[in-house]
């Protein structure tokens, strides 16, 4: 197999790359790729993401038109037939939890592979970016692709490189973030660091698959506990009549030893709330009871439940109200300030949830003028944010600050609102009508 021919075909940027799945990961990264000067192909299931490509539209709010317009050497298809001519193929797609036995769903992982197998010619250069457990790649991907007669590190090559999008973070786009690099076996390894030096800052080349996938749960879970903590300190501190967000306001004065995290009402966003499920399962067929990581998915699994009870005594002690029939807006959806990313957002906890209690809920987000359609909320599917509207909000007996976009009036929700329960403090700088808020 010709190492030296694809190593440098990527290095004079020759080679035609191909992207699959165009979401929040693969179309940042396909964009890069043509930025750099490569030609690239987009591919996804969905043709109306190809047809808003085409037409020089984006559907992403963080990445805007122009973006797509500029990239003259980037084009989207449906047509898999195509992957035979590409020279890498990398792999973006989703990698969620089986809902019913919260276990690693690998679906489309093992979809997009077979529909790679089907055009795999020798020679070509296999991805994996999509974040999962260590061994997929070796023990899922490869098996598929070897059904085929060519064999990996003699015929094609295969390598493991997680994602590390931050949608909506200006300080970091891809071709800025550092890239971890694992290969089945040494041309593999080459030929994939070949390939992501020419787009990004550093790679970081590690010694196999399994170590590359372990990165990225690492990374995550390191996150996921931070937070299980600093959630349940607010619990904590919370009852002993200390505001959590001084305390880690203060803390992060010292220059050694601590790194801020902050709390919240749930976590969101495809990896930390996916990856402790992963982990666990996966150190299950070990023999090992990650006890630590486990408890981390309940501290933050549990945390919509403790917002709805700090809303609901709010209502009580101030006017005397239950959530049986009280008007509740909701500030956010999004799993993040100031993108349009919903996915696995605690929001939909909290309007389930709330409205489960007997509570009519609206919500306002300016990034997101609709629901979009989940696996484990679709009966919210289509519900449409209410225009922004003071003597509307003053309407309401609560609003509940599930997510801190940066464009929201905060001043005038309090001046509107009777009662503001803030779950990320976005309202520490509100001069007046502090009466009214309640953190949580």
């Amino acid at each position: 197999m010709d190492t030296a021919g694809i190593v440098a075909s990527f290095r004079d940027r020759t080679a035609t790359i191909g992207v699959i799945g165009l979401g929040y990961v693969g179309l940042p990264l396909a964009l890069t790729f043509a930025g750099k000067g490569f030609t690239t192909v987009g591919f996804d299931v969905d043709p109306s993401k190809i047809e808003s490509l085409a037409a020089g539209h984006s559907y992403l709010g963080h990445i805007p038109d122009d973006a797509i317009q500029v990239a003259k050497t980037f084009s989207a298809t449906v047509d898999f037939s195509r992957i035979k001519d590409m020279a890498a193929i990398l792999i973006c797609v989703p990698t969620p939890l089986a809902h019913e036995t919260v276990e690693p769903d690998m679906s489309y992982v093992v979809k997009s592979t077979e529909a790679i197998a089907a055009h795999l010619r020798a020679g070509q250069l296999v991805v994996l970016e999509s974040t999962t457990y260590p061994g997929t790649t070796s023990e899922v991907v490869k098996p598929i692709l070897e059904r085929t007669g060519l064999r990996s590190g003699q015929d094609f090559f295969l390598a493991y490189s997680p994602e590390r999008e931050d949608p909506g973070n200006p300080d970091f786009s891809t071709a800025r973030i550092p890239k971890v690099v694992g290969g089945d076996g040494e041309a593999a390894l080459a030929a994939a660091v070949a390939l992501y030096d020419q787009i990004v800052i550093r790679t970081v080349p590690v010694s196999s698959l399994d170590v590359a996938e372990a990165v990225k749960l690492t990374e995550n879970m390191f996150r996921a506990v931070n937070i299980a903590l600093v959630n349940e300190l607010k619990l904590v501190y919370s009852r002993m009549g200390i505001d959590v967000w001084e305390v880690i306001e203060a803390a992060k004065s010292k220059p050694f030893g601590f790194m801020p995290f902050y709390p919240g009402p749930g976590w969101g966003g495809h990896c930390i709330p996916i990856d402790p499920y992963y982990l666990s399962w996966r150190a299950r067929q070990f023999d090992i009871d990650p006890k630590f990581v486990e408890l981390a998915g309940d501290i933050n699994t549990a945390m919509p439940t403790y917002v709805i009870e700090m809303l609901e005594d709010a209502l009580k002690s101030r006017f005397g109200k239950n959530l049986l029939g009280a008007r509740i807006l909701l500030l956010g959806v999004a799993y993040k300030k100031n993108v349009d990313d919903t996915r696995e957002s605690p929001a939909f906890r909290l309007i389930e949830e709330l409205e489960a209690n007997g509570a009519s809920v609206d919500y306002f987000d300016p990034h997101v003028p609709a629901i979009p359609r989940t696996r484990e909320h679709g009966a919210l599917a289509g519900r449409p944010s209410i225009v922004w509207d003071e003597a509307k909000i003053a309407a309401y007996d609560a609003a509940l600050v599930c997510t801190d976009h940066d464009v929201v009036d905060y001043d005038a929700l309090v001046r509107a609102c009777p009662l503001v329960v803030d779950t990320r403090n976005a309202l520490k700088n509100v001069p007046s009508g502090r009466e009214k808020i309640v953190k949580a």
